[in-house]
């Protein structure tokens, strides 16, 4: 019987550097290396801005406590933005609406002698008042009293006219103590509205004018729970 060949062992030889295999790996490695070096180096490569607390209304003076600080990455858009690095600058005015919860534009902020308008109380029929908020945008409609018609008679007016167009609502005080009076059924609500166009209004109003607010398609209303 012949015998069979003993099989010789293979003694395993370790990698040199010259294995595609090992090259390979080494090569992941460094990339993993150098991509998470890269996303931890840019992870916090964020810049404070502000953002509204609340809805802020042209002419209003802006305090610490109408802003919010967010951390965001906007890139060369950051500029567009009131930074929140050095804190609040004083007397700084809203000088255009910005919405609850929106990032603030630089160009939202002013000194006082940038703001162009001034808050003035309206006097307006309740149901046309009712789904307002502080921040909502109105259009004013005012209609004067016709000259050539009796006194005490029906539609003496000469018709509504867009007097105020896209302005903020700054508040809404409870009584009715607005221009122009009111009755039970009225409602008082305060725009900021352009300091040239104030006169005009009161005059008409003093003549027996009526005013009607109607919301801007869009703007911000409240909802009834």
């Amino acid at each position: 019987m012949t015998d069979l060949a003993a099989p010789k062992a293979v003694r395993l030889q370790r990698p040199g550097w010259r294995d595609a295999r090992l090259g390979v790996g080494v090569l992941l490695v460094l990339s993993s290396v150098g991509l998470g070096a890269f996303v931890v180096a840019h992870v916090d490569d964020r810049t404070a801005v502000y953002a509204a607390r609340g809805a802020l209304v042209p002419g209003q003076r802006l305090t610490d406590d109408d802003l919010s600080r967010v951390d965001v990455q906007l890139g060369a858009e950051l500029t567009a933005y009131l930074s929140a690095t050095g804190g609040l600058a004083p007397d700084r005015f809203v000088l255009r609406p910005v919405p609850a919860g929106e990032l603030v534009p630089a160009a939202a902020v002013g000194d006082r002698d940038e703001v162009g308008v001034q808050p003035l109380v309206l006097t307006v029929d309740a149901g046309s008042a009712a789904a307002l908020q502080v921040g909502s945008t109105v259009d004013v409609y005012v209609n004067r009293v016709d000259p050539a018609a009796g006194s005490g008679s029906a539609g003496g007016f000469l018709g509504p006219e867009l007097t105020l167009q896209a302005v903020s609502v700054s508040s809404l005080p409870r009584s009715t103590g607005g221009l122009g009076g009111g009755s039970a059924g009225d409602r008082a609500v305060q725009v900021m509205a352009p300091t040239p166009r104030i006169k005009e209004i009161i005059a008409a109003v003093d003549l027996g004018a009526r005013v009607t607010v109607v919301p801007v398609a869009g703007s911000a209303l409240r909802v009834e729970q």
